[in-house]
This record gives C-alpha cells, structure tokens and sequence, in this order.
C-alpha cells in the first residue's frame, strides 16, 4: 500500500428518504463507516495520518498535504517532514511522541512547521499509539492547521496584556508573570532586579492642560522608558503614573542605580504637545533579587516601592 488513500468512495450523488430504508439498511448505516469518517475530516481540513513505527513511513489523506505544502505522492518518509518543524517544535514533539510509544499511550500537540515554499503555519497533533500482539506497532490521529487560531489567540493575548495607552506590558501580565510567579518556578528568571518608577509633576500637567495632555505624558515617558531599559525582561506601566522595569541576572546596585540616574536624565527632557513643552521628573526605587533563580516577587516589590517612596520623601523635602 502507498502513502496516500486514494479513493473515500463514491462521489455520485442520490435522492432518497426514510420510506427506502429497510431494517437491513438501517443496520448498516448505524454501523461506524470509516471511509465516510475520512471524507468528513478531510472536507474539514483535518488531515488522518498513520505512521509505521518500525519503517517510519507514513499514509496520509489529502488535507495533510495542503497542510505541510508537500506534492501529493505515493511515498511519504517522517524522515523528510521532520525536517519541516521548527527546532523547538521538533523537540516538543519527539518528547512527547516517544513518551507516548513508551507507555503505549497517546499526546496532543501544537506545533509550528515551515513549508518548503517558506510559509509558517501551526498545526495541533493528536495520536495513539496502537500494539499488535503487546507491542507499539503503529501511531494513528490526525494534524490539523490552526494557523488562524492561533493568530487570533495571540492578537486577543496581546490585546489583554498590553497597556493600550503606552504600548507597554499592563499591570495584569507584570502581575501574572512576576508577582504571582512561585518561588521555585518563576517565569521571568534569571532575574537581576526591580526598578520601580513613578512620574513627577504628572498631576501638575493634567490639571494644568488636561487629561489629553497627561496621556501623551505618559505615553512618552513609557517610550523613553522603554528605551533606557532596552535590555530590560519586562518594562510595564503599573499604575496611573507608575512604571516597573524588571533586569536581568548579573546587574549589580551601583550599576543599576546609574543607569537608572542616567535614565531620569532622559525622562526629564520637556515633552511637546500642542505646542507646550511639558516638564516632569521622576522617582525610582530599586530592589536587588536575592536568588536570579528562585526570587520572592512580593518581597522585592515591597522592597522597591519603600525605596520609591523614600526617594519621593526626599524630592519633597529638596
């Protein structure tokens, strides 16, 4: 047998109602009809495989090679569409699939591939591992494309996790992958330090010339932010007017606070808007992770806003 089906049965086309149907024909339609399986998958888009453990080689239906944007042949090899996964994918999946043939089992997977012609789409895998007299003889399921779902989840990801004013990371995913991040299993790591800012003289320009003007204040001292820190892990706006920056592993204090020095130089550049030079300041104030591996968020948070509050304290009393 080659590597594609070729016939799913008739394609011929005939009227008939419930009045036809004898006991016996009844019977055979409430039978599972595996060809008539294949055809409703493969109309969907969703491509059946079936892959020889011992050869490697493959049967595909049609969807599956519009999917992986391959010629439609008799002889497919897993040794050649391997290839067209990306790295991290192809590790993924090898993991999971020989995890899968060891225990019998069976996994679902989204991957990322690459089409001869250059196109990159992700496909969700789900397979069996199928035994013949006790041992894993065959892997069976199907590869579907969610290209545009996937887009569409990233794009919504995106929407919920950015500050829509500045651009920047929003408080709920600084929350999500720092403050709530465990001990032992933080996302963002290894992890240097925390910078805290908080804007000056931001009240002052919105009463003065209103909420308009105080968003491109912020939005400006966001992007100026961001590119002081442009080595930064995460850069977000946290509050109304108040800004963290999370460093990387091997930054030490004195480093840390002159750039955070040189990083209130630029913030204080007069902003333009409509004609007026808007001016403000800022305060900072860090804390230094004691593990870059395993931190306490929340202690270093309380950290970096006693020290923010502080420096406040102090530009009051100047």
């Amino acid at each position: 047998m080659d590597g594609y089906i070729h016939d799913f049965g008739s394609t011929g086309h005939q009227d008939w109602d419930d009045s036809d149907l004898s006991e016996e024909t009844v019977g055979r339609i409430d039978r599972p009809d595996p060809l008539r399986l294949l055809r409703s998958l493969d109309r969907a888009g969703i491509g059946v495989f079936e892959c020889d453990l011992k050869t490697e080689s493959l049967i595909w239906t049609r969807s599956l090679y519009d999917i992986f944007g391959v010629p439609l042949k008799g002889d497919v090899h897993r040794s050649e569409i391997i290839k067209l996964y990306d790295p991290e994918s192809r590790d993924a999946l090898e993991r999971v699939r020989s995890h899968a043939i060891e225990r019998s089992g069976s996994f679902a997977l989204d991957a990322r591939i690459t089409q001869p012609g250059g196109e990159d789409r992700w496909i969700q895998i789900t397979a069996q591992v199928e035994c013949v007299a006790g041992r894993a003889a065959r892997l069976t399921g199907t590869k579907q494309d969610i290209t545009r779902q996937r887009a569409e989840h990233e794009r919504l990801r995106a929407t919920a996790e950015t500050d829509c004013l500045t651009g920047l990371a929003n408080r709920h995913l600084f929350q999500s992958q720092f403050l709530d991040a465990s001990r032992s299993n933080p996302v963002l790591r290894p992890l240097g330090a925390l910078v805290l800012f908080d804007v000056d003289g931001f009240k002052a320009i919105n009463d003065r010339y209103g909420h308009l003007a105080g968003d491109a204040c912020l939005a400006q001292f966001g992007k100026r932010l961001s590119q002081a820190f442009f080595d930064a892990l995460m850069v977000a706006r946290v509050g109304g007017d108040e800004f963290a920056v999370l460093l990387p592993s091997n930054r030490h204090l004195p480093r840390i606070s002159r750039r955070a020095k040189e990083a209130i130089n630029l913030l204080k550049t007069p902003i333009v808007w409509n004609g007026h030079l808007m001016e403000v300041g800022a305060s900072y104030g860090i804390a230094i992770a004691e593990n870059a591996m395993a931190y306490d968020a929340e202690a270093m948070f309380a950290r970096a806003d006693r020290a923010l509050y502080a420096a406040k304290q102090t530009a009051l009393r100047a």
